[in-house]
């Protein structure tokens, strides 16, 4: 199907997608090139991740990853695309205060940002915000499991759900966030049986990294997918589908050499003056 015949992706048509059965293709992009190439591969949903404090502004977390980054980057990607869907992450500490600075924040990501939803980390906790958020008429998606903004606290990046306490709270945080009106959640690194129990429980779509192949939708990050100079401890979650990071190497190794060896710029890259021109400037002829 051509891109032109495709109509808008909107939050009814996610909801609509996990009633029929039919998987939701999530890509986190950062920019114009990686989002407009993602459209015309005819994925669903484009999330502009905080992650991309970690994968293209070379941060060790999300945590220094700011508001303005999240709106310069999403902007790039609302301008790539025409029908694809686009979240953008509320980054750290930017949902936590009062609600009236939330609100604020928010307003800034869809006026500026140009999104059309927002993703928050956490579960029962900030149901009373997403509730206000989608009463102010902003669709809000949910983020349960592994969430990197609490890394700190969470002790690093570990599988969740795995004991009975933590499954309990987990499928509690996933009602909880669909009862406050979230279109959908993302599943992180939670046990393949309790994200499947999950989605099976919720009327939302769940959207799984990591967390097996009972979520009504998956994500990856465009650079894990495509090995583009992610970074190089492999994760057992991702698929690497074109190791396009060697090309793009040897590319660069090879203009270096020639810059270097003079075989780069050769004559077909030049232009030329005409001959005149040349002998009236370097020829010492004078006009008479």
């Amino acid at each position: 199907m051509h891109m032109q015949d495709r109509k808008k992706i909107t939050t009814s048509k996610i909801r609509k997608m996990k009633q029929d059965g039919e998987p939701i293709s999530v890509v986190t992009a950062y920019d114009y090139p990686s989002a407009k190439l993602a459209e015309e591969a005819g994925v669903d949903m484009i999330l502009v991740g905080d992650s991309l404090g970690n994968v293209v502004l070379g941060y060790e977390s999300t945590l220094p990853v700011t508001l303005d980054d999240m709106i310069y980057h999403t902007r790039a990607v609302t301008r790539a695309v025409q029908t694809t869907f686009v979240v953008t992450d509320m980054p750290f500490m930017t949902y936590h205060g009062s609600l009236d600075e939330t609100l604020k924040q928010v307003a800034r990501i869809m006026r500026e940002g140009l999104s059309m939803a927002v993703k928050m980390e956490g579960g029962a906790e900030i149901a009373e915000t997403v509730k206000a958020i989608v009463q102010a008429g902003v669709p809000v998606m949910g983020h349960i499991g592994l969430t990197p903004q609490s890394i700190y606290q969470l002790g690093g990046y570990k599988i969740q759900g795995k004991d009975q306490v933590q499954a309990e709270r987990l499928l509690k945080d996933a009602k909880a966030l669909q009862e406050a009106g979230a279109f959908a959640v993302v599943l992180e690194l939670v046990t393949e049986e309790l994200a499947a129990q999950i989605s099976k429980e919720l009327e939302i779509p769940t959207i799984g990294i990591g967390s097996g192949a009972g979520c009504d939708g998956q994500v990856l990050v465009f650079h894990d997918i495509l090995q583009y100079a992610s970074p190089l401890h492999p994760k057992k979650f991702v698929k690497t589908y074109a190791n396009i990071g060697e090309p793009i190497r040897e590319g660069i190794a090879q203009y270096v050499k020639e810059v270097k060896s003079r075989q780069f710029p050769a004559q077909e890259h030049v232009f030329h003056m005409d001959k005149e021109v040349i002998e009236y400037l370097y020829g010492g002829k004078k006009e008479s």
